[in-house]
């Protein structure tokens, strides 16, 4: 029994770092390639020749000729991304609560729908959306995104959220009732602070599927009024134009990954409350 119990543990262990190490690589290659001078990209190289780090990558996007396009593009990101977010958490939270507890026709049709837009590939309706924007006024603006941002974060702020209304017992929003606590109260004070690992969970997932899109943001603006991160890098320019900017943009790709890294690891027990307390029913 020992043995195996030792076993078991010890393929645990090695499965674990396999992982960790497929996960991890790409990063630390984008890391190391971010150190980089132009010489040792066409090196071939893993690290930088002769141990020496260089910082010009970072100083060219935050102080050099970059500054302008990648600083702009970080604070469109940002103010996006936190306003989509917020927008998609409390529509999803009434919406999902409505689907938990109340009876009501076509409860069914609202989910289906919701999984149904979450499946539709995005790039289907990019040319239509680009044509219809171009005509209302709202190309190259932030609302011109956070709309169609709600698109991706609302369906599954909409499931996960509903799981999370389903587990907590019927009987406390009752017994609030009871006390004299209106609907909404009741919801506001009994269930909302229950359900909150549930609700900080959706707010960091569509938090990161606002902060890494691409496709909305490279078709849906034209300038730096509004153009995120991940569209940015695509105009990212070499010292001439035989050069790659692989040292700028993997500089800038760190950089922008560091406040999902810092979100995750100081709220981590936040999260997986969040993602477990649905998964066992008790």
């Amino acid at each position: 029994m020992t043995n195996t119990s030792t076993k078991n543990k010890v393929l645990w262990a090695v499965a674990t770092v396999l992982v960790l190490v497929y996960a991890l690589f790409p990063v630390i290659s984008i890391l190391a390639t971010s150190f980089k001078s132009p010489s040792d990209l066409t090196s071939g190289k893993f690290l930088p020749s002769g141990g020496t780090a260089t910082t010009d990558n970072y100083e060219q996007i935050l102080v050099g000729d970059a500054q302008g396009l990648f600083l702009s593009a970080l604070r469109n990101s940002i103010g996006i991304s936190v306003i989509a977010t917020f927008i998609a958490v409390v529509l999803a939270t009434l919406c999902a609560y409505a689907i938990a507890r109340l009876d009501f026709p076509g409860k069914k049709l609202v989910l289906t729908t919701a999984l149904a837009v979450s499946i539709f590939p995005v790039i289907s309706i990019v040319t239509p959306l680009f044509n219809l924007w171009r005509t209302i006024g709202l190309y190259d603006t932030w609302l011109g995104l956070i709309i169609p941002y709600l698109s991706l974060t609302l369906p599954i702020s909409i499931w996960t959220l509903a799981a999370f209304f389903r587990q907590i017992p019927w009987e406390l929003e009752q017994a609030a009732q009871v006390d004299g606590a209106t609907t909404w109260q009741a919801f506001r004070k009994a269930i909302v602070p229950l359900a909150a690992p549930g609700v900080f969970t959706t707010a960091i997932i569509a938090f990161f599927i606002a902060w890494n899109d691409f496709v909305y943001g490279i078709s849906l603006t034209s300038t730096e009024a509004a153009r995120p991160v991940p569209a940015a890098l695509a105009f990212f320019t070499g010292a001439s134009q035989f050069e790659a900017p692989t040292g700028a943009i993997s500089a800038a790709a760190i950089i922008v990954t560091i406040p999902i890294v810092l979100l995750v690891l100081l709220f981590q027990r936040q999260i997986v409350s969040g993602l477990t307390s649905g998964a066992v029913k008790g």
